[in-house]
């Protein structure tokens, strides 16, 4: 559901009781679970007075067409309406013109969103048998649904999420309704539970199924990606991007957005961010493409969830910034070639829809909105919710319209927005939805009726369609076919001189069969167009590491200086990894030449994986002090101190010492922009050389002051003396290697090998404060599991970590042992005892612990004195 604002983990009692005293309200009444975003006392008065407020009744169809008001030279049409689609939140065409649509019919069926885990939701099929451009049957393929939000047609079947599953549909018997059921994935978010409410939150589940350029199906809100090869489905890791809506443009570039962030690019494909650990948060995927958050509606908004704070509404009553955006959507098709590669953005709690401009320069891009002071398109109908957006077989921008009074999600509902709607009559009437078709004014516009089944032969030539949806539905035609009798056609489109972006689809067609010639990748290097060089130097990547590939290799190198910035991006993207010091001089010199390019050097950082000593040895001895050397260093130097490792951090500090004082600086910058990202100080065995010239230079105060208790040796001033580490007993010993057995077979899946934590599904568990803090609190954990939000290491987390109380006392102390004493932690082992004693003291818990009473747990007092400090251990 699209998203609008998330509570924060304030008490909710307390938050409860504040806000209706501060009302005047009688104690026995509820509040509602969004007020604990509020601080406590904080009076939810309307800011707009009632009889500013027009009526908000549901209106028909044509009524609703009334409400618009749209940029000049367009209208909306109807292209579906209620009974025939209800409460849709999908849409997608297939290759016959047929529309398929995902219905939430389920979706807060009250403001206490009772019925809501019921089996209500549907997949329907829209079909336009006149051709006149306003669907006239629907067909329920699927229904007994709870809360369905994702679907992609793949091969003969429609792969649909509906948490937890991510299940492949098949229609068997030719009836039209999906009778065979594989199950892909089972954790695609959670299940609604009405009574743990946190649990299961419809605004931050996996949704917007995208099959990208690349032959992968991508995703929202989750950090895998599906494709299916030979009937067989494949997976691979992804980053977490977005909340509601996934598109892409020419570039493959995905675009995604948070609530009250409407438009955010990955301007470097994920894969390349995960692969150096000690980069862990490179910029380039997630990256804000809009210079602001302005949003100008066309009505009064006092139905939004925070209507009586002055920071969410103008002084005329109309919203100040994006507070529920959805559905970003690059068009690409070719009814509408002026708004080509524009990007819309839909707001239901604001009832417009954005339409910004995309610039791609200087390794970036960059949205404007392209009505500056307005909206492309606004409406009077409060009910009006566009959550959506598709582009179909005429070109045409299709928007999916929830259409319904309540939008926000009892997750986060005030008190103040439930008063709203039931004031206003805002909960009924349930079950309706539209989908508009935007059509341009005075101008010819085709209708969207059946396609004619065409021979698999006649899509190749689609590869080369104005239209996106031609191409890309083309694209999956072919692949998933699996007919290599079409490759030569399809190569003499990868190699024609036709539209850009027909070489782009044909090439990654040829890749998809397994049928891609080498050397026509290598001609796409040389290619006039920007997009098919980048496609090229992507498609040769796989194999520039071989000794045979060298000539590639160095092709690719060659257009690190490449005149468009992200071809230049690209190259060094795919060079990262290879491990030579000629290349690796090579990425360098590009990054030291380009010092405007915006994400040069995480293309840099992310493919130099245990060699920054080695380049942060180079930059310091050059002596190089421009500005983009500098900022370089003081990356480098975070990328060494990350990795907690004394000896390299000891000679990095040696050779600062003898550089350039603005070299030496930077170094002490890096390390302390970092240090703080982790609690656990690096220990050297003294004060190591040159130390005290680089804590002499006037730029070191501040990161020396931050250096302070995270980096230590004996005897340093104003540190108490390091204590050993207490060896691991042998009783110990042996449950630290069975914990970390039962780590791998249990635990990594989610916290990865190396504690680093998977983004958006498990936290890091290296230098974790809940891991290395009191073990009263790290057992309930385990035993209960924790419900976020948390905060680890600084960053916030949502989601549930299940409990894990099946283990016995033995095992959980063993995981726990292991976790507390790997990965350079120093923390003391946990002992059975322990976990038996809060096993007992929680024993009628049922129930996940949250942070707030975590927090509350007080370490318990130890039984014996503790240990002299012993010699330090191996472990």
């Amino acid at each position: 559901m699209p998203p609008l604002l998330t509570p924060s983990p304030l008490s909710l009692r307390s938050a409860a009781l504040a806000v209706l005293a501060a009302l005047g309200a009688p104690l026995t009444l509820t509040a509602q679970i969004g007020d604990n975003a509020d601080r406590p006392g904080v009076v939810q008065a309307p800011l707009v007075p009632a009889h500013l407020i027009p009526p908000s009744p549901a209106l028909s169809p044509e009524e609703a067409l009334t409400s618009f008001r749209v940029a000049p030279g367009y209208r909306l049409e109807i292209a579906a309406a209620e009974p025939l689609v209800q409460e849709p939140v999908f849409a997608h065409f297939g290759p016959d013109g047929r529309l398929w649509v995902v219905e939430m019919r389920g979706y807060m069926p009250d403001l206490d969103g009772q019925g809501e885990d019921l089996p209500t939701g549907r997949i329907v099929v829209l079909r336009d048998r006149d051709a006149d451009g306003r669907y006239d049957e629907s067909q329920v393929f699927l229904d007994q649904l709870v809360l369905p939000r994702a679907l992609a047609l793949v091969d003969d079947g429609v792969l649909v999420g509906t948490p937890p599953e991510l299940a492949f549909w098949r229609d068997t018997d030719g009836d039209g309704r999906g009778d065979a059921k594989e199950i892909v994935a089972t954790d695609f978010g959670v299940m609604t539970d009405p009574k743990r409410p946190f649990l299961a939150n419809p605004e931050r589940a996996p949704n917007s199924l995208l099959r990208h350029t690349d032959n992968w199906i991508y995703t929202v809100a989750y950090t895998r990606k599906f494709r299916r090869v030979g009937g067989v489905w494949e997976t691979a890791p992804t980053l977490f991007r977005g909340q509601w809506g996934l598109s892409q443009d020419d570039d493959g570039r995905l675009y995604h957005n948070s609530n009250s962030d409407h438009l955010r690019v990955d301007v470097i494909p994920s894969d390349y961010l995960k692969r150096n650990p000690h980069f862990p948060r490179l910029p380039g995927a997630n990256v804000n493409a809009a210079a602001n958050q302005f949003v100008w509606p066309g009505r009064v908004n006092p139905g939004i969830n925070r209507g009586y704070r002055r920071d969410f509404l103008r002084e005329d009553g109309r919203l100040k910034e994006f507070t529920a955006a959805c559905g970003p959507w690059v068009y690409r098709g070719d009814l509408l070639p002026e708004f080509y590669g524009n990007a819309f953005v839909a707001e239901p709690a604001g009832n417009f829809i954005r339409r910004s401009t995309l610039t791609a320069a200087d390794g970036t891009v960059r949205a404007e909105n392209a009505h500056e002071g307005g909206e492309f398109i606004t409406s009077t109908d409060e009910r009006f919710r566009p959550v959506n957006f598709t582009t179909g077989p005429d070109g045409a921008l299709y928007i999916v319209d929830l259409y319904r009074g309540v939008l926000q999600h009892r997750i986060s509902l005030t008190s103040y927005l439930r008063r709203q709607s039931e004031d206003r009559g805002l909960a009924t009437p349930l079950h309706r939805g539209r989908i508009y078709r935007l059509v341009p004014e005075g101008r010819t516009s085709p209708r969207v009726g059946d396609v004619p089944a065409r021979p698999l032969a006649a899509w190749v030539d689609s590869l080369s369609h104005p239209n996106a949806w031609w191409r890309e539905t083309a694209q999956r035609l072919l692949v998933e076919s699996g007919d290599r009798s079409l490759v030569p056609a399809i190569a003499a489109i990868a190699a024609g001189d036709g539209p850009a972006t027909g070489r782009v689809h044909a090439l990654w067609t040829l890749a998809g069969l397994g049928a891609l010639d080498p050397a026509l990748a290598r001609r796409a290097l040389r290619d006039a167009a920007p997009l098919v060089r980048s496609a090229g130097i992507r498609l040769l990547e796989s194999g520039l590491s071989q000794p045979a590939a060298r000539a590639d290799l160095d092709a690719v190198l060659a257009l690190l200086r490449d005149p468009d910035s992200f071809v230049r991006l690209q190259a060094a993207l795919s060079t990262g990894g290879i491990d030579d010091p000629a290349v690796d001089a090579a990425r360098l010199a590009a990054v030291l030449a380009d010092p405007t390019h915006v994400h040069l050097r995480s293309a840099f950082l992310s493919g130099i994986r245990n060699r920054e000593q080695a380049m942060l040895l180079g930059l310091l001895e050059s002596g190089d002090t421009r500005a983009v050397a500098l900022a370089l260093v003081s990356d480098l130097a975070g990328g060494v101190f990350v990795s907690r490792e004394p000896s390299p951090i000891a000679e990095i500090i040696a050779a600062a010492a003898q550089a350039a004082p603005e070299l030496g600086a930077s170094v002490l910058a890096g390390f302390a922009a970092v240090a703080n990202a982790s609690p656990r100080p690096v220990v050297l065995p003294n004060e190591p050389s040159g130390w005290a010239q680089l804590a002499a230079l006037p730029a070191a105060t501040k990161p020396v002051a931050d250096l302070a208790t995270l980096l230590r040796w004996s005897g340093k001033p104003g540190l108490d003396a390091v204590a050993a580490v207490p060896p691991l007993t042998p009783a110990q010993e042996v449950r630290f290697a069975n914990g970390r057995a039962l780590f791998a077979g249990i635990c990594a899946a989610c916290h990865q090998a190396d504690g680093r934590g998977l983004d958006g599904v498990a936290p890091p568990l290296l230098d974790s404060q809940w891991v290395l803090g009191p073990p009263e609190r790290t057992i309930r954990i385990v035993l209960h599991g924790v419900r976020g939000p948390i905060v680890v290491l600084n960053h916030w987390y949502t989601g549930d970590m299940p409990g894990l109380g099946g283990l016995d006392d033995h095992q959980i102390s063993s995981v726990l042992t292991y976790l507390r004493r790997e990965w350079g932690h120093t923390a003391s082992a946990v002992e059975p005892e322990d976990v038996a004693a809060v096993r007992a003291a929680t024993a009628g818990r049922n129930d996940a612990w949250t942070q707030d009473e975590l927090n509350l747990i007080k370490p318990a007092a130890p039984a014996t004195p503790a240990a002299k400090p012993a010699p330090v251990a191996s472990r």
